[in-house]
C-alpha cells in the first residue's frame, strides 16, 4: 500500500510573507544565520510581529550544513524563551536547524506542539515541506539525514521577493538540488502517482526557468517558478525518498565541503546513466515532460542524462572536482571512504538499482 501525506499549509507568490499576520503569534523564536539577522528580511518579519504586539527572540547562530552544537545551543535558547511559534528564515540550513531544534526540544516535554513557520530564502532544499533534517558532525566529517513526520513545518511562506538577491552561483547550485530531488523522486523505489505529479512539474519548471533565474536574477517570474519548483520537489521526495545521488552527495559534501546542491549537480547525470536500464520506464516519464522521445526506455534515460549535463554546463557548474581546487590524488585517496559512507546512507536504500561498493567508487572516479 502506498501513502501520500502533505502536512504543510503553503502560501505562495508575491507578498506571501504578509500572511504572518494570519497566525495568533504571541512569542516567536526566530532562527536564522548572522547575515539574515542583519538584513532587511528579518526586519520585515519583526515589523509584522510588532504590529501583532508579539514578543520575539532572534537566534542567529545557524551555520552552513547545520551543526550538532548549534542545534544543542538553539534548544537551550528556546527552552529559556518558551515560544509558542518558531520562525525559520533562510535556506535549508536555517530550516533544518529549526526542525531539529523543535523536534528534539519536544521529545522532553509534554507541552503543546509549537507551530513552525518556514520561510525559505533560497530555492533548493524543499525543507519547508519535508520531514527530513540533515545535521553535520564536523568532528567526524559525517552528515546525518534525520527523518520523522513530526519535523514537518506547519506553514511555508514562499515569497519570491526574498530570493531575488540570491547570487547566480547559489541559484545554480540550489536549482540543481531541486532537479535532483525531482528526478530521484521519479526514479525512487517508492515512487507513486501523487509524487510523480509534483516531481514531473518541478522538472519542467527547472528546465524552463532555472537558466533565466541564474542569468537574470531580477526576473521575478523565473524566480517565482523556481521557488515553487523547489517546494513541489520537496513534497514529492518527502513521500518517495531519494536515491544514490543524494547518498553520494552527502559523502562528497561532508568530505570536501562542497555545497550540497553542487555535489548533486556534479553527480546527477552519472547517476541517471547508472540507473538507466533499471529505471528506464520511470525516467521515460520524466523525459517525456521535456519533449524527449526515444525508441527505448534506456535511450530516453541516457538522453535525459545528457540534457541534465547540458543544463549544468549552461549555468556554470563544473564537471570535475579538480575545477574546485581539489587535487586528483587527494580526491581518489578519499574515494573508498566516501563510497562506504554513501553505501550506508539512508537515501541510497530507495535507489532503483542496488549498488555495490565498487560501482560507487567508479562513479566517484568520474569526477576527476
Amino acid at each position: 500500500m502506498e501513502q501520500f501525506i502533505m502536512k504543510t499549509k503553503v502560501y505562495m507568490g508575491k507578498s506571501a510573507l504578509e500572511h504572518l499576520k494570519d497566525f495568533q503569534i504571541r512569542r516567536a523564536f526566530i532562527i536564522c544565520d548572522p547575515f539574515m539577522a542583519e538584513s532587511g528580511m528579518v526586519k520585515r518579519i519583526t515589523d509584522c510581529l510588532d504590529r501583532q504586539q508579539a514578543v520575539y527572540e532572534i537566534f542567529s547562530e545557524v551555520v552552513p550544513d547545520p551543526d550538532i552544537h548549534v542545534v544543542t545551543k538553539g534548544i537551550g535558547h528556546m527552552t529559556a524563551f518558551a515560544p509558542d511559534t518558531l520562525i525559520a528564515l533562510g535556506g535549508g540550513s536555517a530550516i533544518d536547524t529549526a526542525k531539529a531544534v523543535r523536534y528534539i526540544y519536544e521529545q522532553g516535554t509534554s507541552e503543546k506542539k509549537k507551530c513552525l513557520i518556514a520561510i525559505p530564502t533560497t530555492s533548493g532544499t524543499g525543507s519547508e515541506v519535508t520531514s527530513f533534517s540533515v545535521i553535520t558532525d564536523r568532528e567526524k566529517n559525517v552528515k546525518y539525514p534525520l527523518r520523522d513526520d513530526a519535523m514537518v513545518p506547519d506553514v511555508a511562506l514562499l515569497d519570491p521577493e526574498l530570493v531575488v538577491s540570491v547570487p547566480a552561483a547559489v541559484t545554480a547550485d540550489t536549482g540543481m538540488d531541486v532537479l535532483t530531488h525531482a528526478l530521484e523522486a521519479c526514479a525512487s523505489e517508492k515512487a507513486c502517482d501523487f509524487g510523480d505529479a509534483f516531481a514531473e512539474k518541478a522538472v519542467k519548471l527547472i528546465f524552463d526557468y532555472l537558466e533565466t533565474a541564474v542569468k537574470n536574477g531580477e526576473n521575478q517570474d523565473a524566480r517565482e517558478r523556481v521557488h515553487n519548483a523547489s517546494c513541489m520537489a520537496g513534497v514529492a521526495f518527502n513521500s518517495t525518498s531519494l536515491g544514490l545521488c543524494h547518498g553520494m552527495a552527502h559523502a562528497l559534501g561532508a568530505k570536501f565541503h562542497i555545497s550540497h546542491g553542487r555535489s548533486n549537480a556534479m553527480l546527477l547525470s552519472h547517476i541517471i546513466a547508472y540507473n538507466a536500464e533499471t529505471a528506464a520506464e520511470r525516467y521515460t516519464k520524466a523525459a517525456s515532460v521535456l519533449g524527449i522521445s526515444s525508441p527505448t526506455g534506456k535511450t530516453a534515460a541516457l538522453n535525459l542524462s545528457r540534457k541534465v549535463k547540458q543544463l549544468r554546463d549552461k549555468i556554470g557548474i563544473p564537471e570535475k572536482v579538480t575545477s574546485l581546487g581539489i587535487s586528483r590524488k587527494e580526491f581518489l585517496d578519499a574515494v573508498p571512504e566516501m563510497a562506504e559512507t554513501a553505501l550506508k546512507d539512508p537515501c541510497t536504500e530507495t535507489n532503483p538499482r542496488k549498488p555495490v561498493l565498487a560501482e560507487i567508487e567508479q562513479i566517484f572516479a568520474k569526477l576527476v
